[in-house]
């Protein structure tokens, strides 16, 4: 059995894509004769104070063998913690830090600076996308033989029975600007002649001052009680979440990959998504309807499209559990990063 650790900052619970990664990786890495400790790192990344800094290097000093980190502390670690790291580094990049949305143009350079310094300081990376992998090798010189796609697997899942009326719209992922809820409210808000419902399913303390806006954005709109926020939810309650909705919407302005778009797909949900992110390059227009990203007069129309029109919505409905059947699972996904980080070790 290969001993190695695996370091995440903050709560593993955290109901996000990344961490929802994270956890399958240590709940099903043993399988594949790896033990993999998991060391909690500080929660404040990608912005850790100094304090954070120190405790940070203070864990990870003393490690030896193979040390996989996660993406969202790694990227932010500065030349000062790196250098008194022994163990052999795997960094696993779910996206680059400088591309989430409503950075400021200073704390996107200095994060992109960083990571493409950290980057130099791994010997293997452990991406969960091809989009990933091309854009570290464009971006951040990272060289395309040292970088391993571990596609995040999907769970089977039962198929939604929806609401009966055809407009309950659901909406997944944290209440933060890259996710473009602003985007989607302002589509709704030109449907409001329709008979529909969204729940947003999401965290809603990563960015205070933007989930504000957004409801006052909705209670201007007058749509207050037509748009439910259920905040964070466990992986044991999403499910049933899924189940009740009639169409799924994803409005982000990039993204990785796309957990959640999988996710739908497997519980038989026709979806709307932007096209960002690995999961909608991958998936034809049979599949899903695809918009450009910031546009909420086409996001309206292709939503409008589905709400008008049953018939569709079934179609892409059956489009969307045939998809799934060929999508991979976790075991694929953990047998990919238990490979990389045995190699790491030789």
């Amino acid at each position: 059995m290969i001993e190695a650790t695996f370091a995440i900052p903050g709560d593993i619970a955290t109901p996000t894509g990344g961490y929802a990664y994270d956890r399958e990786i240590l709940r099903r890495i043993g399988d594949y004769g790896i033990s993999l400790r998991h060391l909690v790192l500080p929660d404040g990344f990608p912005f850790p104070s100094a304090v954070d800094l120190e405790a940070t290097a203070r864990r990870l000093e003393d490690l030896d063998g193979t040390l996989l980190i996660d993406g969202l502390a790694f990227g932010a670690l500065p030349a000062s913690v790196l250098s008194r790291i022994q163990a052999r580094i795997v960094a696993l990049v779910h996206h680059p830090l400088a591309l989430e949305t409503g950075l400021s143009p200073d704390d996107a350079g200095r994060l992109r600076t960083l990571e493409r310094e950290a980057l130099t300081a791994a010997s293997a990376v452990i991406v969960t996308s091809d989009t990933t992998a091309a854009i570290l090798v464009a971006d951040y010189d990272v060289p395309r033989e040292v970088i391993a796609v571990a596609l995040p697997g999907t769970m089977q899942a039962g198929r939604a029975k929806g609401s009966g009326a055809g407009g309950a719209i659901l909406a997944v992922g944290s209440v933060i600007p890259r996710k473009g809820y602003e985007v989607l409210v302002a589509a709704l808000a030109r449907l409001r002649d329709r008979p529909w419902a969204l729940t947003i399913v999401g965290a809603l303390d990563r960015a205070p001052d933007y989930v504000q806006c957004l409801r006052a954005q909705i209670d201007a709109a007058g749509l207050s009680d037509r748009i439910r926020f259920t905040g964070a939810v466990s992986d044991h309650a999403l499910p049933s979440l899924y189940g009740e909705a009639d169409i799924f919407v994803l409005a982000s302005h990039f993204e990785g990959y796309g957990m959640v778009l999988t996710e739908a797909l497997a519980h038989g949900l026709p979806i709307v998504s932007t096209r960002v992110g690995a999961a909608t390059e991958t998936l034809s227009d049979e599949v899903i309807l695809k918009v450009m990203a910031g546009d909420p007069i086409a996001l309206g129309e292709a939503l409008a499209s589905l709400l008008d029109d049953g018939k569709r919505r079934r179609a892409l409905a059956e489009a969307a559990i045939s998809h799934a059947q060929h999508l991979p699972d976790w075991s694929q996904t953990v047998a990919v990063v238990a490979a990389h980080l045995k190699n790491s070790t030789t």
